[in-house]
């Protein structure tokens, strides 16, 4: 935990298309758990490495462009741990995301719940991955707090 004269840090979690829909859709490739659960868990990460959360989902990849470049502006400042990203179908199509990602300089995880290289084959190639730190795939939604218990261990030792 740093220091009471330090800020705390903010770590981005990130939710793209039809992620909203965790609980109902395919159940069998993603779980029982929802966005709320996802939420918590990722709230729970957080404290435990003293980081703030912001979480957000939505359908629209303006709205996630948004927030890439204002935890871009974040990180600029040092206010930022870093981003947990999953863009769903946004991985495999935009190349806005990744060009945000590598143009703020943000620390990014990608994050996918299943394992991608198990299903079909066109979500095999991932835009994001080339400007990410770290790629996540396959350990369900416990991957959401591996991937924050990562950017705890990606930060810079304290002064």
């Amino acid at each position: 935990m740093a220091p009471e004269s330090m800020s705390m840090k903010t770590v981005f979690v990130l939710n793209g298309p039809n992620l909203n829909l965790l609980g109902q859709r395919e159940p069998a490739v993603y779980g029982m758990h929802t966005l709320a659960d996802v939420q918590q868990l990722c709230a729970a990460a957080c404290a435990r490495h003293g980081f703030a959360l912001r979480f957000h989902q939505s359908n629209h990849e303006g709205a996630l462009l948004d927030w890439i470049h204002e935890a871009g502006r974040m990180h600029a400042s040092g206010e930022l741990a870093g981003v947990v990203i999953n863009a769903g179908a946004y991985t495999h199509t935009s190349i806005a995301l990744h060009d945000a990602t590598k143009g703020t300089g943000i620390t990014l995880i990608e994050l996918h719940i299943s394992n991608v290289h198990a299903r079909e084959p066109f979500r095999h190639h991932s835009h994001m991955a080339a400007a990410a730190k770290a790629v996540l795939c396959g350990f369900g939604v416990p991957g959401y707090g591996l991937a924050i218990d990562g950017l705890a261990q990606m930060q810079p030792p304290a002064a």
